[in-house]
């Protein structure tokens, strides 16, 4: 038996057993546990890749595994979490039909998500960059909503809370933006030249800035960021090109 070809799997199952902890956490809203779980499945999801390059085992197996466990992780745990927060969303108190239905709608977001991962598996684009906005940061964008609102409440006392029609446009963006020809820098740096990855490191650096003084609210900005830059990068290159 080949141990090496094992590890990359192992992680894979590290990172579904995370998505099925954070599902369980979501449920009891508790949603600083569920991003907790997320953000370390999403990290055992690089190793997973990382080990298999390395230990040269990547296949059609660890390809199938890695679109499942993400589709728990990065899919059914993010809509889960908008479906819970348009449900307690103070505009649906009062329970008429379409308080009811409406939450629902949260878990276009696992749709767009399936639907990315299909696409990603079959798309020889996506080897050295992505199209459209990865299943992992788009989970962290939404697993940090609640803990955002959160610290806004209790430290500026705004009682801010999301509006619900701002969060089901939030949600048919995400399933847009997820699948949308648009070209979105890697994060991987395979050889570091400074000059080859001045824009990865850039971000990175801002990254670390913006996590340190912001904290939880940085996650969804950092998000933001990373398309702006990427959309930004593109005119330029298309514009040198010309």
């Amino acid at each position: 038996m080949n141990i090496k070809a094992l590890i990359p799997n192992f992680f894979t199952m590290l990172n579904l057993f995370c998505g099925c902890v954070a599902l369980v956490f979501v449920s009891n809203a508790e949603f600083e546990l569920a991003f907790l779980f997320v953000s370390l499945g999403i990290f055992f999801d690089f190793f997973d890749g990382f080990f298999a390059r390395k230990f040269n085992v990547a296949g059609p197996l660890g390809v199938q595994l890695d679109s499942l466990a993400d589709m728990v992780t990065s899919g059914v745990v993010p809509g889960y979490v908008m479906y819970q927060m348009l449900l307690n969303s103070r505009v649906f108190l009062v329970l008429e039909w379409h308080n009811i239905v409406l939450p629902f709608l949260g878990f276009i977001i696992t749709l767009g998500a399936c639907y990315r991962l299909a696409k990603f598996n079959i798309d020889t684009r996506q080897s050295d960059s992505f199209i459209g906005l990865p299943t992992p940061a788009n989970a962290l964008f939404f697993t940090s909503l609640p803990l955002v609102a959160d610290y806004f409440h209790n430290e500026i006392d705004l009682g801010f809370s999301y509006s619900k029609w701002f969060l089901i446009a939030l949600t048919f963006l995400s399933a847009y933006v997820m699948n949308a020809e648009i070209p979105l820098f890697s994060l991987k740096i395979k050889n570091f030249s400074f000059a080859k990855y001045k824009l990865q490191i850039f971000f990175l650096a801002i990254s670390v800035l913006m996590l340190i003084f912001l904290q939880i609210v940085a996650v969804p900005l950092i998000i933001l960021i990373y398309v702006l830059l990427s959309v930004i990068n593109n005119i330029v290159n298309k514009k040198a090109s010309v």
